[in-house]
Parts: C-alpha cells; structure tokens; sequence
C-alpha cells in the first residue's frame, strides 16, 4: 500500500438535494418553491438579467403569488453592505426560499443571505463571529453556529462552481478582504442548470469563469491529499471543459457545449466539497479578488499555470494527468493551460489585471490569510515565499 492515496470524501458537508439538468430555469424554480412549500419566495439576481432581458420575468410569471420580492444590486465579489441590504430587504419579505440568477457573487450572496436571516445579522460588527479567519502559523478557524432555516436554490450563469460548495466568499469593503462563512446548510437545497439562459452571460465571463472550474480540477489533480475518486472526478472535468470551452468559444449558441461545461464546472467541485483542499491558485484568486478587485474568473487565468510551474518541482508527476487529460500528454503542465487560456483571449499576467511590483507586499500578506495558502503542494511558509512566487506572474 505503499504510496497509495487513502482518505474520506466527506459529502456529510453538503446538504444539497437536487441538481436539475437542462430543465428551464422559470420551470425548474416554480416546480421547486411548489415541491418545498415556499410562499414567499425571494430572488437575488444579476441586475443585467434584470434590466436586459426578459428571463427574470419569466421567472416572477412562473412564480405567480409565490414570488415575494427581488434584489439586483450585488456588485462583484459580494461585499458586506450589499448581502446585509439584500438580507434586509428578504427579511420584510418574510421570504421563506432564496433563488439566486446569476454568476458566482449572486450565489455566495445569497447563501450567506441565509445565514443573516437565521441569526438576525444587521450591521458589519454582527457579521464578525460568523467568518473563517487564519492566524498567524497558519491555523484556520472555522466558527461553529446553527445553519439557515431559509433555504437556497441557485441557479448558475457562470461556470466558478460556488453553487456546489458549503463555502461562500464574503468581502469585508473595509479592510478589502474576501472571507469565508461555511456550514453544510449553506449548500443550495436545489441547483438548476440551464444551458439556454447562459447565453446572455458576456463570453468573457463564461469563459474566464470556465477557467476557474478547470483550476479546482487542476489543484485537485496537484494535490497530495487527494485521491482516486477524486482525481478521476478532476480528469473527467478537464476533459468536458476543454472541449465544452473551445466549442462555446467557436459558437455562442452551442447549448450542448454549454452544457458539458455545466457539468464539468459540477465535477470540478465534486474533490473540493469531498475535502480535497485547493493550493495557491486559488489563495492568491482570493486575494486578488477580494483585495484588488481583479473579477473571479480572471484570476485562475493568470494564476494557475505559474502556480503550476512553482509547484512542479514537488508534484511533477502528478501533473502529467493534467496534460493527459487537456489532451497533450508529454507536455508540462503549465504550459498546456497557458495555451489554452491564451486560445480563450484571457489575461495571463498580473499586470494585465492591473498588479505592479509595488502591490505585491499588501498581496501577499492577504494572501497568508487564505485558507488554502497552506495546503499548497509546495510549502508556503511566509509572505517572502509568496511575494517571490508572484513575481513570476508579473
């Protein structure tokens, strides 16, 4: 048994209990607020689905009296006052079901929305006890409290995968710094995945997004603490979204590529909420996100192949299945996702999102605070180490 990757998949975490495939999301939400005996049903949606097309009233309409109120303003990245105005706005609703449209802010939004109403939190300083946070020698502390009453269905429009997760990114505007709230009731009761209303995300966003799904792939697949099952789930993934990417990429209105990318962005999360923890990539994604303002997909953009080729000297071997699987086995890692980030027309560097040497010190100290800047396959043991690893991206 020597060399052999043993562990758990601890799907105890997520209480998720159906995920709905190709069903129209209007359908899908009115059969489920029907199936849950939800009367006032609450919808936090993308303001450009709002105000630009007619699929947030498709949804109202298939709701009839269900539908109890909406909420259009969450910017990127799902700071504080925003989700605390959307839960403020749920709560005179008496809203009993949570349905968010949209990419991966709307969905953390929304579940961390939930957990607002079942403790009744109002202002920032409320907020605080609710939050994972990383001390100093690395310990993360993940807070114990009574999960939501309130239930969520979320229905993706973007491929980042946070539907799937117990975790949700919330950012404190105050310091810039995106933080974690995680319980397993988090988890949407119901999730919909509707190929046809993702044509109205901009092809930049379902793109780049795509990329931040083949990044949970591509850490599993990296990481020491996985495992067969999970590695398998990881290839599979890599497989549909290279291939659902490059074909949505050549024509928007493919709904059968738009589709392999759903389930590959599903699969993707699959090793993440069985607790395969993710490595630097996604560290550093945080922290750009939360800290600098760089949209979610475009941070695995620029990231995950130098985060590949800092890693390569540790788990070398366990990143040929990365290439195999994108279809170029013998080539190194990196440089088989750079070439297909560059095929995307994606940002590859820090300073195409705007990052200079300058601001490398306050990105590495938030960095440090992530959870999973610990778990990376190579030893990350302060901020210097991190700072000479994002010089590389530069």
């Amino acid at each position: 048994m020597s060399g052999t990757p043993i562990g758990a998949a601890t799907y105890i975490q997520t209480a998720t209990e159906r995920v709905l495939i190709g069903d129209p999301a209007a359908h899908a939400i009115a059969a489920e607020a029907e199936r849950l005996n939800a009367n006032r049903v609450f919808l936090l949606v993308s303001r450009s689905l709002n105000q630009n097309t007619d699929e947030i009233e498709k949804i109202k309409k298939a709701l009839g009296a269900r539908f109890a109120g909406l909420y259009d303003g969450m910017p990127a990245h799902g700071p504080r006052s925003a989700v605390l105005e959307a839960a403020t706005s749920a709560r005179a609703l008496k809203a009993d079901l949570i349905v968010s449209v949209g990419g991966g802010s709307v969905t953390d939004a929304a579940k961390v929305m939930s957990v607002c109403l079942k403790h009744n939190l109002r202002t920032h300083e409320d907020m605080e006890p609710f939050h994972m946070f990383v001390n100093e020698a690395g310990h993360v502390t993940n807070p114990t409290f009574e999960g939501p009453d309130v239930r969520v269905i979320c229905v993706p429009t973007t491929l980042s995968g946070g539907e799937f997760n117990t975790l949700s990114g919330c950012t404190d505007e105050r310091i810039k710094l995106k933080q974690g709230y995680e319980h397993r009731m988090m988890a949407p009761i119901a999730i919909v995945l509707d190929p046809a209303i993702t044509r109205h995300t901009p092809e930049w966003l379902w793109l780049s997004t795509g990329v931040r799904a083949l990044d949970h792939a591509i850490e599993t697949l990296g990481s020491f603490q996985s495992n067969y099952f999970c590695d398998s789930m990881a290839e599979s993934a890599l497989k549909l979204l290279g291939e659902g990417l490059a074909r949505v990429k050549a024509d928007a209105s493919d709904l059968d590529g738009r589709l392999k990318c759903q389930i590959g962005a599903w699969q993707s999360m699959i090793p993440v909420i069985a607790g395969v923890p993710m490595g630097l990539s996604h560290a550093t994604g945080h922290a750009l996100g939360g800290t600098f303002d760089v949209p979610h997909g475009h941070t695995s953009c620029v990231m995950a192949p130098y985060a590949l080729a800092y890693n390569a000297s540790v788990n070398g071997e366990r990143q040929k299945r990365i290439s195999a699987a994108l279809g170029a086995s013998g080539e190194p890692a990196h440089i088989v996702t750079d070439r297909l980030i560059r095929s995307l027309g994606m940002p590859r560097s820090l300073g195409e999102v705007g990052v200079t040497e300058k601001d490398l010190p306050v990105l590495a100290g938030a960095i440090m605070q992530d959870i999973w800047a610990r778990t990376n396959p190579r030893p990350v043991a302060s901020a210097d180490d991190v700072v000479q690893f994002l010089r590389t991206a530069l």
